[in-house]
Order: structure tokens, then C-alpha cells, then sequence
């Protein structure tokens, strides 16, 4: 039985989420009660093929109080399970509610909504922590968002690990799911080339200014030597993701460059490949 837990902040995603696992084939229950979440997943048990995904999250106010009751349930009944945690940034998560004009689960009229999203977001961190994939919908589209979960999760499914490729700018941030960050800015900057400035690392200019740059393939070559050589002991430990991130100045030339070399490199060797430019807009 596969049976998948998806939770996390309020605006962040959880209801695309549900319906992307849903599209593939999986039976969803939105706003689960969590000490009922045993006895459902009991249900399921006498189909080991079955495909569930429940949705569990703040708008129950008691559930934080049961929910680790539920998990240890779940655990002594030998049933294996997964958590989903997704999130997104406070300035993100205001903007959406404000653009929706949906009522935050925890503001009344003595919280404001900067105070709820705070609140709930200090309520769910201890299963934040225990997550075992996470999904920053920050800069993502709901459509990139549907994608990635059913990357993660066939590739849970799968008989090999999922490999994300993400470029990202440094001036915005690093990806916080990131479990390795490679740094690519010693690399030959297109961006001060005033005909290549606004291109992207995807433009054939700006790929023939890279391609020429004896430094731009070694980076790459010693990355994919370093993954190739560390990753198979990372699969031999059942993670079912791993999230590579390249990142430069802005996200939008030598990273994106990279990370296309590097997810193409890695395809060619039957690897699960999910490449993502998340600051190329």
C-alpha cells in the first residue's frame, strides 16, 4: 500500500498537490481528521496495490495534538507512509490570500494574517522536520507545482532516484530544499557582453559564449564526476530524490547553461532527470 501524507502552510499548495496525486491514479481525502488517519489506512490494507494521499493540516485546529499519536499508530500497524510538506515564502503567502481573498484558518479579529501564517508556521514546524520530501511553491506555477509532485512521488515508485536539477540566482536566495548547492559564479560572466545581456543561458549566443570557455566545461565535468561518484551511495540508502541546485549571480545565464549540461550529461546515463530554471522568468 502506498499512502502518502500531504501537509504544510495555508496558500502553499496542498489542494494542487492532492490534485496532481489524484490525476495519477490516487485515492485523496482532503482534511482528514488525524486520529482517524489509522483506521483509514487499516482500510486499505486488505488492497497492497492501493494508492491513497490524505491531506492533514491546520484547518482541523486538534490535530497537532493527535497527529503524532496517528503516525505512531500507523507504524506499530506496519503500514509505511511519506510526508509532503509544502511551504512558501511570508511575502508569497500574503500576496496570495490577499489576490484570493480567502480567509487565512487561523486570523480572526484579533490576528492579523502576517500573524497567522507566523503562527501556523511555528504550529508546523515539528512536522516540517519530519518530512520526508519537501516543495518551496514560492516561485513555481500551479502547473510546475503538479509536476514536481508527481516527479517525487514516481520517483518514490520507481525503480531509481529522481535527480532535480534546479538553477537558481543567489541574490534571491538559495533553494531551501536543496541537498547539494554548487556555486558557478567564477565562471565567465555573459551578462557584462551588452549583446548577450538580456539572453538567457537557453539562447544559442550566450550558450556559444560558455561552450568556448575551457573553464565552463570543467566546472561541469568535475560536478557530474563528483555526483556520479556519491550518488549511488545516497540510492543505496532508499532516498527516493535528490535535489542538485547551480546557482549564479541572477539565474539567468551560467547557471541555467550548467544545469542544462549537467541534467543532459546525467540523462544519458538512464538517470531520472527533472531539470527547473527557478529564477528565469
Amino acid at each position: 500500500m502506498d499512502l502518502t501524507i500531504v501537509s504544510g502552510l495555508s496558500g502553499s499548495g496542498k489542494t494542487v498537490a492532492l490534485q496532481a496525486l489524484e490525476d495519477i491514479g490516487y485515492y485523496c481525502i482532503d482534511n482528514l481528521p488525524a486520529n482517524l488517519l489509522p483506521h483509514f489506512a487499516a482500510s486499505l490494507m486488505h488492497n497492497p496495490d492501493s494508492h491513497a494521499a490524505v491531506g492533514i493540516d491546520i484547518r482541523n485546529r486538534h490535530f497537532l495534538e493527535t497527529l503524532s499519536d496517528s503516525l505512531a499508530s500507523l507504524k506499530q500497524l506496519g503500514i509505511e507512509f511519506r510526508i509532503l510538506y509544502l511551504y512558501a515564502d511570508e511575502d508569497t503567502l500574503i500576496k496570495r490570500f490577499s489576490e484570493t481573498r480567502r480567509r487565512h484558518p487561523l486570523t480572526d479579529t484579533s490576528t492579523s494574517l502576517v500573524d497567522g501564517i507566523r503562527q501556523e508556521h511555528q504550529l508546523l514546524a515539528s512536522l516540517a522536520q519530519s518530512a520526508n520530501m519537501e516543495i518551496d511553491s514560492s516561485r513555481i506555477t500551479p502547473h510546475e507545482l503538479r509536476s514536481q509532485v508527481r516527479n517525487l512521488v514516481g520517483a518514490r515508485d520507481g525503480a531509481t532516484m529522481m535527480l532535480q536539477v534546479v538553477s537558481f540566482g543567489h541574490k534571491y536566495g538559495n533553494p531551501s530544499d536543496a541537498d547539494f548547492v554548487f556555486d558557478v559564479r567564477c565562471l565567465p560572466n555573459p551578462y557584462w557582453e551588452k549583446s548577450l545581456r538580456e539572453q538567457t543561458g537557453t539562447d544559442q549566443e550566450v550558450i556559444d559564449f560558455l561552450k568556448s570557455r575551457p573553464s565552463t566545461a570543467s566546472m561541469i565535468d568535475h560536478i557530474y564526476y563528483f555526483l556520479t561518484k556519491w550518488l549511488p551511495a545516497f540510492e543505496a540508502e532508499n532516498r527516493s530524490y535528490i535535489t542538485i541546485a547551480i546557482g549564479c549571480t541572477g539565474g539567468r545565464h551560467r547557471s541555467v547553461y550548467v544545469a542544462e549540461q549537467l541534467a543532459e550529461k546525467l540523462k544519458n546515463d538512464d538517470s531520472k532527470v527533472h531539470l527547473r530554471h527557478r529564477d528565469l522568468i
